[in-house]
């Protein structure tokens, strides 16, 4: 079996790039992926250094100063003397040096898409790629890779260098509005996923960051909250998360997050800038603020951070006039400010960023094919949830379909934010927010790929029609006679707020039970920023988890639904049974950032929400994020961690478990069914608690009937315990359960492998 070539990998990191690319192996590689994949690095680290030295000598001090710190373009003006005729509105502009060949860094939000969230450039379109979370569910690295790659490309073409895109953080609460945004609850799934699509992105010689560094895992009071862990829980998780991706992925760039860990900022936290991330991982690039995330100049200078962004959303310019203060006194040494540059120019080198430069003007860019791209992620990232009766994919034959809500006959939602797409066709419906901390910068939005419009092209011998939902009673009465109803709800979640609870909001779940009722064929499509409750789970024969889509989801749930398309999506995210089996059922903080804005409101010269007190949020769960929570409290969730059905049955038998150094396995996987299909055998690994753990999965493509011997090889570090003391990962000798199993709660085929001890570097 082949690898994926990743270059500079460390070698523990080689067996994980056989796990995740077993598939890669298995399944065809898109002449994309297989070219990036042979390209060794725009440079490598010692010649980028080098070269990066080589720049800063020739520089004047006033030409560091200016690196270290960025303007936020729709505030700029407010800033004298700032560059406005060299910016365009986005989210960040970093004046360059060009008589060195140092370009400006030209800055545009996020993972999903270039983003234009409230129409800052009139008229500019972008490609929409479905949620975070539908890629995760596609457990494939080529798709993650290919997102990348094209929202990279369309960030060139549009002027942008730098693209702040790479999200990583893990799910460790179903309620997070800005789950969507992000690749699940297992690190390594995450990491993998993570890693691929920030090596897209710079295929096209732009930086991508990675983010939010670190434990951003709720949105409400994200801006003054102190997330409190323990070191080696930390380690194996969100950390482990975060090292896997930039060992894959080498972003130019590290965005740390808006609160404190453990006492300290994320952006001025020497033991996550300085020890963890530049000592014991080496990494040689820059770490940039998140908007708004600095707190002060010499102790967020000495304790790690390179670049402040968005500096007018900063209480100052910290890193201005603050520092020219500070490096005359030497409360910042000079050499720190020489390295807080080097690093800039070494994200910029080794990307390619210096010496491909974008283009002066716009490009013309080809939407029609960038829409394949998305539509493909959420064809291979819907999860199809259950299927009682094989009622789908429906039959041609039926003569009369309804949809039922979601504003389904005109388009998909979208979730809010940062990462918002104004994405081609435009948006058929947009709500604009009249309260929130996510008022002034996002608006629920719909993409413009109706649904109606895609069921009626697929099945034209039928009656499709839609009706709004608005009332229960008649659209019960418009489903009685139908052959299929089909209900799509909705759940809009966004960057700055969190949802109060994971229950349908606006009485879906009274409308579902209704149409249910009336139609004993009834689907339900779920467009969901993450997990929702479903009361109403043994009334409806179908549900598929379709996420937020993107810009050309109409098209594809209609494919899935009628069979052009096999699901084979897997939850990367755990859906509860009920919120309080989750480890905290509600945002911590809620109720008192509501108690803080009542009286805001109520006595306006007291100040506002935005003096809300700091609080602590606790993670005692530490490692065990997601399912390993379900595990280690023996919960049975609605739906684990992996699930996924198909139209197709897939058959496991023949298991071998090696040991030594890592945990190989090799089992074959047979299509028993008579449709094509994919299957994800999964590797989990028991922990010392006793807690099951995700180690590697291949993804597997096959005819009917035909079986395939798979080759599933662990991460060393996911079959070891982070030990503090060392300080390192340590592996015990001896027997270690495996199962290769469809999702984290199925027995599978069980085995033990013996290890060799040994230690492996943070």
């Amino acid at each position: 079996m082949s690898f994926v070539r990743v270059s500079s990998v460390s070698i523990e990191l080689r067996a994980l790039v056989l796990c995740g690319a077993a598939a890669l192996a298995l399944t065809s590689v898109s002449p994309a992926l297989a070219q990036a994949a042979a390209l060794t690095p725009a440079a490598s680290v010692a010649d980028a250094r080098a070269r990066a030295d080589r720049l800063l000598a020739q520089m004047t001090q006033d030409e560091k100063l200016a690196m270290v710190h960025g303007y936020f373009p729709p505030l700029a003006e407010r800033t004298p003397g700032a560059p406005l005729d060299q910016m365009i509105p986005s989210a960040g502009y970093v004046p360059g040096v060009p008589r060195l060949g140092i370009p400006a860094l030209r800055e545009s939000d996020a993972s999903l898409g270039v983003a234009n969230q409230v129409e800052q450039r009139k008229g500019d379109v972008a490609t929409a790629l479905p949620s975070s979370l539908a890629t995760a569910a596609t457990f494939d690295p080529s798709i993650a890779y290919a997102g990348g790659a094209m929202i990279g490309a369309e960030a060139h073409a549009k002027t942008f260098n730098v693209l702040l895109a790479g999200g990583v953080n893990l799910t460790r609460d179903p309620w997070n509005g800005r789950n969507f945004e992000y690749l699940g609850e297992d690190p390594l799934l995450a990491g993998v996923l993570a890693g691929e699509h920030i090596r897209g992105v710079q295929s096209n010689r732009i930086v991508s960051t990675v983010k939010h560094y670190a434990l951003n895992s709720q949105e409400t009071g994200r801006g003054i909250l102190n997330a409190v862990i323990d070191e080696a829980g930390l380690r194996e998780s969100d950390l482990l998360a975060f090292q896997i991706a930039i060992e894959l992925g080498r972003p130019g760039s590290v965005m740390c997050a808006y609160n404190k860990v453990n006492g300290d900022w994320s952006c001025e936290n020497d033991f996550l800038l300085n020890h963890v991330l530049k000592a014991d991982w080496s990494y040689p690039g820059f770490v940039m603020s998140d908007w708004g995330g600095v707190h002060s100049t010499a102790y967020a200078a000495n304790n790690g951070l390179d670049q402040q962004s968005g500096q007018e959303l900063d209480s100052q310019i910290w890193f201005g006039a603050p520092l020219v203060a500070a490096l005359a006194t030497g409360e910042v040494p000079q050499a720190r400010l020489d390295d807080m540059v080097r690093r800039i120019l070494v994200g910029m080198i080794e990307s390619g960023a210096i010496d491909n430069p974008v283009p002066a003007t716009a490009q013309t860019i080809d939407y029609a094919t960038n829409a394949q791209v998305s539509q493909h992620a959420i064809e291979q990232g819907a999860v199809l949830l259950k299927n009682e009766g094989d009622i789908l994919p429906a039959a041609r034959t039926a003569r009369r379909i309804v949809l039922v809500g979601g504003h389904a006959d005109v388009g998909v939602l979208s979730g809010g934010g940062s990462s918002q797409v104004r994405s081609v066709g435009g948006a058929p419906v947009e709500i604009p927010l009249t309260s929130g901390a996510a008022a002034s910068f996002a608006r629920t939005t719909w993409h413009a790929s109706s649904p109606l419009r895609a069921i009626q092209a697929i099945a034209p011998d039928a009656e499709v029609t839609y009706v709004s939902g608005d009332d229960a009673a008649a659209a019960a009465e418009a489903v009685r006679s139908a052959d299929l109803a089909v209900v799509f709800a909705v759940q809009w979640t966004t960057e700055a707020q969190d949802v109060e609870n994971i229950s349908l909001p606006d009485g879906q779940d009274a409308l579902i039970s209704a149409v249910a009722a009336a139609n004993a064929k009834t689907v339900v499509v779920l467009e969901t920023g993450g997990p929702v409750l479903m009361p109403w789970l043994d009334r409806v024969p179908a549900v598929l988890q379709a996420w937020y889509p993107g810009q050309r989801g109409g098209e594809a749930i209609a494919r899935i639904l009628f069979g052009e398309v096999n699901p084979s999506g897997r939850l990367p995210i755990t859906f509860p049974r009920s919120g309080d089996q989750a480890p905290r059922e509600h945002p911590v903080g809620m109720d008192a950032l509501r108690a803080s804005e009542a009286a805001a409101a109520s006595n306006p010269g007291a100040g506002s929400s935005a003096a809300f007190a700091s609080f602590d949020v606790q993670y005692p769960e530490g490692s065990d994020v997601g399912y390993r929570w379900y595990d280690l409290k023996d919960a049975t969730p609605l739906f684990p961690f992996g699930y996924g059905l198909s139209y197709t049955d897939f058959n496991y038998g023949g298991l071998t478990v090696e040991g030594g150094q890592t945990v190989t396995v090799t089992l074959d996987v047979t299509n028993a069914g008579d449709r094509a299909g994919i299957e994800t055998p999964q590797l989990y690994v028991t922990a010392e608690n006793g807690v099951r753990r995700l180690a590697g999965w291949a993804r597997v493509a096959l005819q009917p009937g035909e079986t395939r011997r798979v080759t599933i090889t662990a991460e060393p570090r996911i079959l070891a315990e982070y030990d503090t003391a060392l300080p390192g990962w340590r592996i015990a000798a001896g027997p270690h359960a495996v199962a290769v199993a469809r999702n984290a709660i199925d027995a599978g085929l069980t085995g033990s492998a013996d290890l060799t001890p040994r230690t492996i570097k943070p």
